[in-house]
This record gives structure tokens, sequence and C-alpha cells, in this order.
């Protein structure tokens, strides 16, 4: 056993040599060449009464031994991110939908940074969002920023629709249990254009399974829709509705979105740069 632990402690000490080390005369100890710090830690009492100094990091290695962790942790952030997107975000144009490409400056913008920032509070007392107003008016695009930037703090989330949650639900070869189970093992779920799916008793029943799962798992949602805010709080419509409206409303803090549509505006642009090349 001591045999181990000195044939151990020499091929450390020999590994950490390099031609320019030199042994201090002062205090007996290896230290670098070349920036003249101790490469060697001498034990307050002798190991084995024969081992009384273990190798260490000298300034320069111990920077390059900071830089080499920096690298690593920041590579494993990049794949960790890029699975998350892949998995998350399923249209690709959703990567484009984040804070450094914004040009509006609203206030739903400050908004979306706001609950980005304190998203911890919000996923603990699940508080999402209600993004509504008209076609246009800048909700995807905002929903997304919110899904970008807490994919970068490696937070698990998914904005999809229900259309295409409905699609992968009408699969027989799907465990509908276990696809839900499958959402909410994320974060923050985001249904984009909520109210332009089908409304048949299946999509209507699975439309509220899904909103309700959230709801008893305790995972923030939100949500953009066309639909107008009052027109969700009337009492006077189907119960299917009512009930998912009522569990929305309970879930999700409405933000109001107005003004002019975006597509609207480039329409707009691309006619005005068409006239100027036909002259």
């Amino acid at each position: 056993m001591m045999n181990t632990i000195k044939n151990i402690a020499k091929t450390a000490e020999r590994a950490i040599n390099e031609p320019t080390d030199y042994l201090n005369e002062v205090d007996n100890l290896m230290y670098c060449g070349k920036c003249h710090t101790p490469k060697q830690k001498r034990f307050d009492k002798p190991f084995l009464d024969e081992i009384d100094t273990v190798p260490i990091p000298c300034h320069c290695r111990a920077l390059e031994l900071e830089q080499e962790r920096e690298e690593r942790e920041q590579m494993e952030h990049f794949q960790k991110v890029k699975e998350l997107r892949e998995r998350g975000l399923k249209d690709k144009k959703m990567l484009e939908w984040n804070f450094k490409n914004d040009t509006t400056n609203s206030k739903q913008i400050d908004v979306a940074k706001r609950y980005v920032d304190n998203f911890d509070k919000a996923k603990a007392e699940n508080t999402g969002l209600l993004l509504w107003g008209d076609v246009g008016t800048g909700k995807s695009f905002v929903a997304g920023c919110i899904a970008n930037a807490l994919i970068e703090k490696e937070i698990p989330v998914v904005m999809t629709n229900f259309a295409i949650i409905l699609a992968d639900m009408m699969n027989l070869k799907i465990d509908k249990n276990e696809y839900i189970k499958g959402l909410n093992r994320n974060s923050l779920l985001i249904i984009d254009d909520f109210g332009m799916e089908r409304d048949t008793p299946f999509a209507l029943e699975q439309i509220y399974n899904i909103i309700d799962s959230r709801y008893t798992a305790s995972k923030p949602l939100i949500v953009t829709t066309n639909l107008n805010h009052a027109e969700m709080l009337k009492t006077d419509i189907q119960t299917d509705y009512r009930r998912i409206y009522d569990r929305v409303l309970e879930m999700c803090v409405p933000i109001y979105f107005e003004g002019e549509s975006k597509r609207t505006q480039n329409a707009k642009q691309k006619l005005e740069k068409l006239k100027e090349i036909l002259g």
C-alpha cells in the first residue's frame, strides 16, 4: 500500500514538471519557470513519514485550467440549448423571434422581458400570459422571444399550437396520457393561435385536457389568440368553450396587443419598393 502511494505521488510530480521548472532553495519546493509560483505544496505533517509534498497547479496553470473549465461549460451550455431548441421550437422561423431582433421597444416587449427575469416566481405561482389582439400585432413574436430567452437559460420550453397537438393526439400509435405528460415535463408551454383549431367535440375535449393538465401540474401556460378578451368572458356560450376559457383566464394574465398589423405594414413597404423599382 505504501509503495503504491509513493509511486502515485512520484508520477504526479513528474507529470507537472517542465524543463524550465526549478527547485527553490528557500523552501525546497518546485517552482514554475514561467510564472515563478510553487508547483508543490508541503504537508504540515509528513504522510507515511516520507511523502511530505503534493503537486499543485502553479498560477499560470491554474489560469489555463480555469479557461479550460469555462470553455467546457460553454460547450456544454451550447449543446444543451441546441437540444432544447430542437425539441421545443418546431418551426425554424421561431429561432429568429428573440429580443435582440425586436425593433418596437413596445410595452409588451417590456412585459415579456420582466416575465423572463421573474420566471422562477411565475413558475412557482403558476402564472402565465394571455397575449390577445388582432392578427399581425406581434403576439407570436413576443411569445417566441420569451421561449428563446428561457431556453437560453436552459429552461425547457415548448412552443406549438393546438392544430399540431390535435394531429398528434389523433395518431392511434400515441399514448395520449404519456403525450400530455411529455408536454408537462417542460417548465413552460406556449400555445400559439389559440382558437384557430377545429371545434369538434374531440378537439374541444383534448384542448381542455391539455390546459387543465397544466393547471393540475402547477405549470405555467402562455397563450396567443386573436380572440377578443371580452368574448372569452361571456357567460352565454357553449359549456365546452366556457370551461376552456375559464381555465385559461384563471392561469393567464391578459396582455392586449394593439396597432396596425405588421403584415399589413410589410405589405405596404413592399408595395412602395415595387413602385420605386418600376419608376
